[in-house]
């Protein structure tokens, strides 16, 4: 599955505040560290599988554990509207 941002929602640095925010209409979503590093690569063209081999690689952690993280985090996401399958 690739997840993406649904129309109108959208990743964006909140510069007066010094964070990151997720834009969806008439809300608001503030990622935790973790969750950002996770949207920070979902683009719309990348599978949960090539999210979880990135993430892996960049802090060196097994695959596995990663995985079941990730897809927890991306359902949570999905069920608040912030991302869509």
């Amino acid at each position: 599955m690739i997840p993406r941002f649904p129309r109108g929602v959208r990743l964006q640095e909140d510069k007066a505040r010094g964070r990151w925010i997720v834009m969806a209409p008439e809300r608001m979503f503030v990622p935790d560290d973790t969750a950002l590093e996770v949207l920070r690569l979902v683009d719309g063209a990348r599978d949960v599988g090539a999210i979880v081999d990135a993430l892996a690689a960049k802090f060196d952690a097994p695959r596995a554990e990663i995985e079941a993280d990730v897809a927890a985090m991306l359902d949570d996401l999905v069920a608040k509207g912030a991302l869509a399958w």
